[in-house]
Parts: structure tokens; C-alpha cells; sequence
């Protein structure tokens, strides 16, 4: 069964697209945990990222840096900070989240948005790529 991401890749469940590729797909976390916390996965669904292939780890490792410095240009923050867990998706993927303070990366407080605000926010770092 392919996995929530994937399903994004393919179409079949809408997102709030920050930037793509052919082979990455950068777009906004609908339970962020904080305004514009945004997910940067490979096209290609692989669950553990140390299992991607080096070009392809290299490569959505140059992805989220492209992203990340677009997020700072858009979001006001101290820095972007970067977190790769894995559990919650078997998708390879890695966190982008603006960071106001240390609590801001415990996924333990999450960011209310309306859906106009998730489209504001992916159209603002949009226009920093």
C-alpha cells in the first residue's frame, strides 16, 4: 500500500505545494508545529532515510536546504531547524520547522492555520525559491 506521501506525490490527496521537482517535493505540514513547518520528501518512496541511494539522500539533502533558506526569507524566525524522524510516515522525509524557541521542535505544541494561511504561507515561500 502506498504511503500518505506517496499518495501526495501521485495526486490523490491534496497538499499545500512549496516547491518540486522531478524527483522532491517540498510542501507544507498540515499539523505544523509552527507557521510554515514544511515536510521535503524523495518522489520515490524508500520508509528509512539512510536507505535512499547516495544521489538521491545528496540530493534531498541540496532540496531542503533550497527550501529551508526560502522558509527563513519568508517566515520571521531565529533559524530553520531540520529534523528527520521517521516514524510517523514510512516515507523518507525530513522536517523544516521556523524556530522561536526550543519548544518549537518537540512536536508537542502544534500551530492551528486556516486553510488560507496554510495557501498564504506555501505562496510566501514560494516566492523566496
Amino acid at each position: 500500500m502506498a504511503s500518505i506521501f506517496t499518495r501526495i506525490v501521485n495526486g490523490e490527496i491534496p497538499c499545500y505545494k512549496i516547491a518540486e521537482t522531478d524527483d522532491f517535493l517540498a510542501f507544507l505540514d498540515v499539523n505544523p508545529n509552527s507557521k510554515g513547518h514544511a515536510l521535503c520528501i524523495p518522489k520515490k518512496e524508500v520508509d528509512k532515510i539512510f536507505d535512499l541511494d547516495e544521489a538521491t539522500y545528496n540530493g534531498l539533502m541540496a532540496f531542503s536546504r533550497q527550501v529551508a533558506l526560502a522558509i527563513k526569507k519568508a517566515i520571521p524566525c531565529k533559524r530553520v531547524g531540520m529534523s528527520v524522524i521517521g516514524l510517523e510516515v514510512p516515507h523518507a522525509h525530513v522536517h523544516l520547522i521556523p524556530l522561536h524557541s526550543m519548544e518549537d521542535a518537540r512536536f508537542l505544541q502544534k500551530t492551528k492555520m486556516t486553510d488560507a494561511e496554510f495557501q498564504e504561507t506555501a505562496e510566501a515561500i514560494k516566492a523566496q525559491l
